[in-house]
């Protein structure tokens, strides 16, 4: 058997934000219930970790195999790798493997400008304004287009561990026509969208800086000895999560703020029910998304990457 191979360059070329965004509305509004989704399993190797995360679609199943490594960045590799198989649903027949990184890449900021642009119009707001980014990573670069190119920013601050890094990505994105800087912790009291896209285990502010106008969106840990608010905001705000078995799982953005029984008493929103019309916000509250990553998001990616692949005949490698 021969499989197509589907490179980073050719996802990157098939699924541009508006594309991955697009097609994640369409299956939630579609009726796939992220509730349904498998729990990724965690494997421990000598050098890390396997993450293996399996799902189905109406069409499609498949799994993401990817490795996290994190030695490897002092050795000159990624520290996440991965691969991602399709398969027909119904036969179960493979039909074509993905670079699971890349994939990764551009489904995490897809879910998460699908939450924020639908965050927003509950808003009235018509960009997303004030844009202050935590994290000066591939990820939050990607998640700076995403929003870019699905809500419009009017003006973007990058907050870094490293000067030099958020000075550079703030750089880029100037060049590119977006009035950008370097910032700090400060700014998010001036904030109308803060996207935490970092690997801290720890939270990057004060909750209390949030405005009540504001939009938060908390993706970059997960885990739940890991987290990028504080308990004080997840108290604050009106929450939407991916999932709620997922958060309460791993979503260590949640928990510390109430237990995962208080979290279900209390009831959750999730994106399906956002996307879906069924979240009505209380006023004057920080808007809160957190997101930990599902299988579901993987598989709807794939499958569109893969429609467009065949419809368009971009070369195998």
């Amino acid at each position: 058997m021969t499989l197509p191979y589907i490179d980073a360059a050719a996802l990157t070329a098939l699924l541009p934000p508006a594309v991955a965004v697009a097609a994640l509305e369409e299956a939630l509004q579609g009726g796939l219930d992220p509730e349904l989704d498998s729990p990724r399993i965690f494997a421990p190797l000598d050098a890390g970790e396997f993450l293996l995360m399996p799902a189905q679609s109406a069409k499609y199943a498949g799994v993401k195999v990817a490795t996290v490594a994190p030695g490897n960045p002092a050795k000159g590799h990624p520290k996440i790798q991965g691969t991602y198989l399709l398969l027909d649903k119904g036969t179960l027949t493979p039909l074509a493997v993905m670079d699971g990184a890349e994939l990764t890449l551009i489904r995490t900021p897809a879910v998460t400008t699908l939450a924020l642009k639908h965050l927003l119009a509950l808003r009235g707001a018509q960009s997303a304004g004030t844009a202050v980014v935590f994290g000066s990573s591939l990820q939050a670069d990607r998640h700076i287009a995403a929003l870019q190119e699905v809500c419009g920013i009017d003006s973007l601050i990058i907050v870094g561990r490293s000067p030099e890094t958020a000075a550079a990505l703030a750089k880029k994105w100037a060049e590119r026509g977006l009035t950008a800087r370097v910032g700090d912790v400060s700014d998010v009291a001036v904030a109308d969208v803060v996207v935490c896209a970092s690997s801290s285990a720890s939270p990057l502010f004060n909750g209390e800086l949030v405005a009540a106008h504001a939009v938060v969106a908390a993706i970059g840990s997960h885990g739940l000895d890991a987290r990028e608010i504080d308990p004080e905001l997840a108290r604050r705000a009106e929450v939407v999560v991916e999932g709620r078995g997922s958060a309460l799982r791993e979503a260590g953005d949640l928990i510390p703020a109430r237990s995962a029984e208080q979290w279900q008493e209390r009831g959750l929103v999730t994106l399906s029910d956002l996307v879906n019309g069924r979240f009505a916000p209380e006023p004057n509250k920080p808007l809160l998304y957190t997101g930990v990553g599902m299988s579901w998001e993987d598989i709807v990616a794939a499958g569109r990457a893969f429609e467009l692949f065949a419809a368009t005949a971009l070369p195998i490698d």
